[in-house]
């Protein structure tokens, strides 16, 4: 509700930095958490430009209890919204004890913390991974959880279980788990988007960074899936859109809406786009003619998925409403935003 103060781990990155913008302008109060791992401290200079509002920022690692814990103990927290974890699938096979310890530690220190200060309500940051490759498309709520093809969306497999298990186990908290596919794009202001640390993992702003020349070249990871064109098939989110979810999501739980203490919501726009259009998308709507490759497949990727969303639409009150060429436009605008930085 208007004026409760929103603790956002992870509120320096990607979605957490648009998700604190949609926060703050729904009348929230919002503090930070974050360790710096992936994301910059200059955000917080942009996001008060934008909402005219300075979120309070504690550099903290949520798998440093003690620490964190002091989060709590200064502030008086109505609830949380859970982003912070590592999230790259072919970092994640490759150093499987990275994701297993930071992500599965970060969300029961959080749980723990939650309980011993009185913190009943948290939105946690979910994926479509956990349904591995569904046999049906789209996928639902009730779709089986399938084996995960790589450890990070084993751990998102998992940190639902924990929630589950510790609101049935403790009660007196409410939880919901958004489970989304990708998002991309960035905020309209061209002052906030996904800033990755080195070369990027996802798909946009390894684009964007392909066609302003930082990157000479973007692989594609295979041709040869069992898809129209070849190329492996996501739901591509605007971010903006997927901020505004996690707001709905906790006005549910605030506004005692939630007809049962764990939720679980697909949010995403209900279509399917393979990597090859969104390539040619963003060359048509942005003027561009992009430099790339087919190469092999990468380990840990599904060949298709995207949901239906119709649960959340109806529900929480929220649809995906950005048309996909505005949202790369934006992608574009932010990268040609941070380029005009280093000049």
């Amino acid at each position: 509700m208007k004026g409760d103060t929103v603790l956002v781990t992870g509120g320096t990155g990607y979605i957490g930095s648009h998700t604190t913008v949609e926060l703050i302008e729904a009348g929230f109060k919002v503090i930070i958490a974050d360790n710096l791992s992936n994301s910059k401290e200059g955000v917080l200079d942009d996001i008060e430009k934008i909402t005219g509002v300075r979120p309070a920022f504690y550099r903290e690692d949520c798998t440093d209890r003690k620490n964190f814990g002091k989060i709590f103990k200064e502030n008086g927290i109505d609830a949380v919204i859970h982003f912070a974890a590592s999230k790259a699938v072919g970092e994640s096979v490759r150093e499987p004890l990275k994701y297993y310890g930071n992500n599965l530690l970060s969300l029961m220190n959080l749980i723990g913390l939650m309980m011993e200060n009185g913190v009943g309500n948290i939105v946690f940051s979910s994926s479509c991974t956990v349904y591995g490759q569904p046999k049906v498309l789209p996928a639902t709520e009730e779709s089986p959880r399938l084996e995960a093809t790589s450890p990070y969306g084993n751990t998102k497999r998992i940190c639902e279980d924990i929630l589950r298990d510790s609101i049935t186990a403790y009660g007196n908290f409410r939880g919901i788990a958004l489970r989304y596919f990708n998002p991309i794009g960035a905020h309209p202001s061209a002052l906030i988007g996904e800033l990755p640390n080195g070369v990027p993992n996802n798909l946009v702003p390894y684009i964007t960074q392909t066609a302003i020349g930082k990157l000479e070249c973007l692989s594609i990871f295979g041709d040869d899936y069992d898809t129209p064109d070849g190329s492996c098939i996501r739901d591509y989110i605007d971010v903006v859109d997927l901020s505004k979810a996690h707001v709905a999501a906790l006005n549910r739980m605030l506004d005692g809406k939630s007809e049962k203490p764990y939720e679980v919501y697909n949010i995403g726009t209900g279509r399917g786009v393979s990597t090859l259009e969104i390539v040619k998308a963003f060359e048509k709507v942005n003027g561009l003619k992009l430099n790339y490759k087919i190469t092999g497949r990468r380990k840990g990727d599904i060949e298709a998925i995207w949901g239906d969303p119709s649960k959340a639409n109806r529900e929480l009150g929220w649809k995906a409403s950005r048309p996909l060429s505005e949202t790369l436009r934006s992608a574009w605008a932010w990268e040609k935003h941070l380029a005009s930085l280093e000049k």
